[in-house]
Order: C-alpha cells, then structure tokens, then sequence
C-alpha cells in the first residue's frame, strides 16, 4: 500500500519543477525514488519567459540560488507589465499605456482608491507605487548590494524558459536525488482497478511505476487520452486561440526594460520580453477575427521587419483545463491539465502552484490518496475559473470598439456569475480584500485594482473627509520622496545585470 516508485513524464518547466517540489516534501523518505522520463524526440513549447513574484518562493524551496538564475538562463528583472493600447485611442491617435507593477497598492499599509477616484481623471493609478517611474527609467530592481531574492523594488523574472527547465533538472538530479531516463512514452495500460499500471515506450518497453504525473503538454496522454477525462472549454470566454512566436537577437548594449510589454491590437496583443541576449515576442489572436497573413504583418510592424524575413512558430492555444488534474495514481500538471494565453504569466504560475499543492497533499500511503485528490480537484478547477476571469477582465473593461473583436469581447462578453458579480459590485465600490475570500485567488484585490482603474474602470467617487484626504495624500507624497531616492541610489537594468554577469563569471574557475 505504499508508493515507492513516480514517474514524471515529460521534462520542460513543469516536470522539472514537478520533481522539484516532489523531491523536496518527499526527501525525508529515503525508499521513495522519483524518475523523469524525457523524450530526445518530442521538444517542449519553451515560450514561457515570463514569471510573477512567487517564483522566488519556489526556487529558494528548491535550493537554487538567484545568481545560478540570472548567470545561466539569460535572466533579466521583470518587475511588472507595461500594457499598452488597451483602451480607445485620444483624439490625436496618441498611444495610451498602464503599468500593472508588482509593488503594493497600498502605500503605508494604506487603501488609497477613494482618493484615486477623486482624480481618476488627471491621474494613473499605478502611480501609487514607484514603478512606473523608475521601470521607464530602466532601473534595474535591486541595488548592487541586495542580498540574494531581496530588492527594494518587488520583481519576478524574465528567463529562457529551455534553459531554466535545463537549471531545474540540474537542481533535481545533483542535490535531490530525482532519476533521469530518456525515453519516448507512447501509451499506457490500466490494471483491474482503473489504475495507471505501467507505460510503454516506443522501443516496446514496459515502465512499472506506483504513481504517474503527466507533464506531456497538450498531447496530455495519461489525463486526456487515456483516462478521457472532460476538457472544459473557455474559448467562449477567451477570444484568442494563436499565437506566433519568434526569438530576436538584440546588441549587447542595447536597454533592457523592466518589464514585459503587452501590446494590444484589433484581434488581440502582443508579448515582447527582454532577456539579456534576445527578445522573445508573440502575436496573440483569435483566427476568427484575424488571418495568420495579417497576424504575420502585424508582428512584422512591431519587429520593423519585413514579414518575408520572419519565421515564426505558430501556437495553437486551446483555453480551458481539465476538470480532474487528479485521477486515480495520475496527476496531470502544465499544458497536460490547463491553459490559458500568457497574458499575466499565468502559465508557469498555475504550474508552479498545482505542483506545490500536490507535493505537499502527496501521501506515501495510497490509502490516502482519494480524499487529498478530491481536495486538490476543488482547489485548482477554482484556481482555473479565477485566472480565466482576470484575463478576461482585460478585455471586457476596455473601451476599444475599432473591430469587430473588441465589440465582441466588451458589448458581449460571456462573464462568469463571480466576474459579473464583482464588477457589478465595484461600480459602486472599490475592490476590497474581503471580496477575495479563497487564498487560491492567484490574483487579488491588488491585482484587479492596477487593471480595473489602469483601463479606467468607472466605479462612483466617495466623499472623503478632510483626515482622511490628508493622510492618503500624504502617503502618496512618500511614495514619490521614495521614488526620487530610489531613481539616484539605483542603477540601469543593463548596467546591473552585465556588471553581475562580470562578476559571477569572475570567481568561476576557468
């Protein structure tokens, strides 16, 4: 009745940081091995390169160090996303952006939104933290001297997501005594108890495992094809369902912003992420409203390319997730259980917090598997619904009617009864936390606030008192006086990250 043997199929970011998390909670039980089953044939999507905050958690769970980060998956800072376009255009045609920073928003431990909504008019609102400023300034997060996952500015990370999976399966193999076996996985057999009982690979050989974690990505073998369990579709919901990717290279003097750039156009957006040799850019849309011909021009115009020069990957997204991530002795995280287009990071995000639930719900003993798998299940399908209503507050708040894509998402949208609840409550009242009231809301009141009021989301003015007025005001003030020390004392994304660079590469032996 106990497990002793897991098997991990397929490695990229989320069997890599599967066998992390695993191998972490299970390293107390010496008898337990955990095995990464790698294909050489069957690539991974790796377009993943951008993170929120959290990460940090995980990789100080795991025992890497920030600078094995920054030094080998081309790292940069990321400590927010500059949107851009998402809402009309002025009178004079004059782009219109908003920065959705990581930073709080609450200056002093203060709700500053009633005073916002006074000058909603005249004022961003993400210019209650001192991103904006500094991220369009190009300074980089952390002061040469900030001690490692330390900053005084929050961030996450932008990576290349092949070499981070490549940083994660050094971590786990070296350090956490996860196995690593090559080989390409093309069914599976269930036993007289609907269990998973053993894979078979392409050479004919049979795998017997106690327990199985599909990380297959959209083939999702054991959880879709196999066990057939429902999809649930969100491509009502989420209009875009393509995208094209493609990787340029960049001067090694260039500016490296801060930030991710989510541009939006007339049948979606565009990614563009810094790293520090390359650019990762993707054209997100929906091919009902938009021919991969004009999808290819409109990179190409990003790009300042000719269209004829570019290559790009073309990405099918299916939106939605599984209605089980745990069945049987099967978990299925990443692509294999859910997705959604990478507006926000989302992708990484879930994966990262579907694998530290299951790590830490994992029981030895099978006996206890059913109630924690039930558990999990409630978890992460709640987990899925909250994350498709925050991307789709995106577009359905906006004020854009230039294509028939924008009529659609914001004169017909088709809401959750939680999204259309909360927006019906916040025309009359700001977000608050208590209107979030499950800690698998991945993105808060913190979140939707930058979103709702950085695309001018109408909610009624309340009167203040002249107390109040004078402490938020003076909250804010701070925030500036910390801005304008900041923007002195720290120095330029690039300059951090090459003088970094220099120095790690100097105290490593020839």
């Amino acid at each position: 009745m106990r497990v002793k043997n897991i098997a991990i199929i397929g490695g990229g970011t989320a069997g890599w940081l599967a066998a992390n998390h695993l191998a972490v909670e299970l390293r107390a039980e010496q008898d337990i091995t955990i095995t990464v089953i790698e294909s050489p044939e069957i690539g991974i999507i790796g377009v993943g390169e951008g993170t929120v905050p959290h990460i940090r958690k995980s990789l100080m769970k795991f025992g890497i160090s920030e600078a094995d980060l920054l030094a080998t998956c081309d790292t940069t800072f990321k400590v927010g996303i500059k949107f851009v376009d998402w809402m009309a255009a002025g009178p004079s045609g004059s782009e219109n952006f908003y920065y959705h920073p990581f930073s709080s928003p609450y200056p002093g431990g203060i709700d500053t939104s009633s005073l916002y909504l006074q000058q909603a008019e005249t004022t961003e609102f993400a210019t209650v933290t001192e991103v904006p400023g500094l991220a369009e300034a190009m300074k980089a997060p952390k002061k040469i001297e900030s001690p490692p996952f330390e900053g005084p500015v929050n961030y996450a990370y932008h990576f290349n997501a092949v070499k981070f999976g490549q940083l994660l399966a050094k971590n786990a193999v070296q350090k956490l005594r996860v196995k690593h076996k090559l080989a390409t996985i093309i069914d599976a057999c269930l036993n007289e108890k609907g269990e998973v009982d053993y894979l078979l690979t392409q050479e004919g050989e049979r795998l017997h495992y106690d327990f199985y974690v599909d990380c297959t990505g959209f083939n999702s073998l054991l959880l879709g094809k196999l066990y057939q369990v429902p999809f649930v579709d969100k491509s009502a919901q989420i209009l875009t369902d393509t995208a094209l990717a493609v990787q340029i290279a960049t001067e090694p003097a260039c500016d490296i912003p801060p930030y991710t750039l989510a541009k939006a156009h007339q049948a979606g957006w565009l990614w563009d992420i810094p790293l520090t040799n390359r650019r990762g850019v993707g054209f997100v849309y929906a091919s009902a409203h938009m021919t991969q011909e004009q999808a290819l021009k409109g990179l190409a115009a990003h790009l300042g390319m000719d269209a004829e020069r570019l290559s790009p990957r073309r990405i099918p997204m299916k939106i939605g997730y599984r209605e089980k991530f745990w069945c049987k002795n099967v978990v299925a995280l990443g692509l294999a259980q859910g997705f959604v287009e990478p507006l926000e990071a989302t992708s990484i995000f879930v994966t990262d917090l579907a694998a530290d639930l299951f790590a830490r719900n994992f029981s030895v003993d099978k006996s206890g598997m059913s109630v924690a798998a039930d558990y999990c299940n409630k978890v992460i399908s709640y987990t899925w619904e909250r994350v498709m209503d925050f991307v789709q507050l995106h577009y359905c708040i906006s004020d854009r009617r230039d294509s028939d894509f924008w009529r659609l998402n914001t004169m017909e949208p088709k809401l959750s009864d939680v999204l259309a609840e909360r927006l019906a409550m916040w025309k009359f009242n700001a977000p608050k936390k208590s209107d979030f009231f499950s800690r698998f809301d991945l993105f808060d009141v913190e979140n939707f606030l930058f979103v709702l009021y950085g695309m001018k989301y109408k909610t009624i003015k309340k009167n203040m008192t002249q107390a109040e007025l004078q402490a938020f005001t003076r909250e804010l003030q701070n925030v500036r006086n910390t801005e304008s020390v900041l923007a002195k004392e720290l120095i330029g994304h690039r300059e951090w990250i090459d003088g970094f660079l220099a120095a790690y590469k100097s105290m490593r032996p020839a």
